[in-house]
């Protein structure tokens, strides 16, 4: 990647005293974006480098992928994208209403992660899981329903397999209805995120994100 630099900046009025990032292009420039104040540099840093030496491997033999079935928002889906990428996610299976890449909305959460992770689109999730099976890939399903368990209990991820790693498709389905029970029928396994609050679920972004960390591990 490019090696940009951005700047740290601290507005000079007394009455503001903002401290923000300034980016080289930015539309705020030097004035403050608060007040419109004179503002001085604090620090300067440079990125890119250090992020491209932790970088690891490439995803054509990528061992998991995401199948993102009748989820609604845009913004869900790019930050899915997004966080599949930096998980290792090969893969993203679309499916049914879920808004694709082709949208503008899925492209400004994802922040071109689109261009990294491989995605479809899909009509039919359980035909689409059917072939998958098929082809070898175990299906697990994230979902609090009757015989689910927690993810991190899930012994060594069961994430191995002779000959190598297992592949596994994760689903994350509707923000309002849950996956499909066509498609938890299907599932080789379900698995939840124990909750300590009191809400009954996760936003469905937040859920893949920490799903996607317990299974990349």
């Amino acid at each position: 990647m490019n090696i940009q630099s951005f700047e740290i900046r601290i507005c000079q009025n007394p009455e503001c005293g903002l401290r923000y990032p300034l980016t080289e292009g930015h539309p705020f420039g030097e004035r403050c974006p608060s007040c419109l104040g004179e503002t001085r540099v604090v620090m300067r840093k440079e990125i890119g480098r250090e992020l491209d030496e932790v970088r690891s491997g490439k995803k054509e033999d990528a061992d998991l992928a995401v199948l993102v079935d009748n989820v609604r928002s845009a913004w869900n889906v790019g930050s899915i994208l997004r966080t599949a990428d930096g998980f290792g996610f090969g893969h993203a299976y679309l499916c049914g209403i879920t808004p694709t890449p082709e949208q503008a909305e899925v492209r400004k959460t994802s922040l071109g992660a689109e261009q990294f992770v491989g995605w479809s689109h899909h009509k039919d999730a359980v035909r689409l899981v059917e072939s998958l099976k098929g082809e070898g890939w175990r299906v697990w399903a994230l979902e609090f329903a009757e015989g689910a368990i927690p993810i991190q209990k899930v012994e060594d991820k069961e994430h191995k397999a002779e000959g190598g790693k297992q592949k596994i498709v994760l689903i994350v389905g509707s923000e309002v209805t849950g996956v499909d029970p066509g498609l938890l029928a299907l599932a080789d396994k379900v698995v939840y995120l124990p909750m300590r609050g009191q809400k009954r679920s996760f936003n469905v972004a937040v859920a893949f994100g920490a799903a996607a960390f317990a299974m990349s591990g």
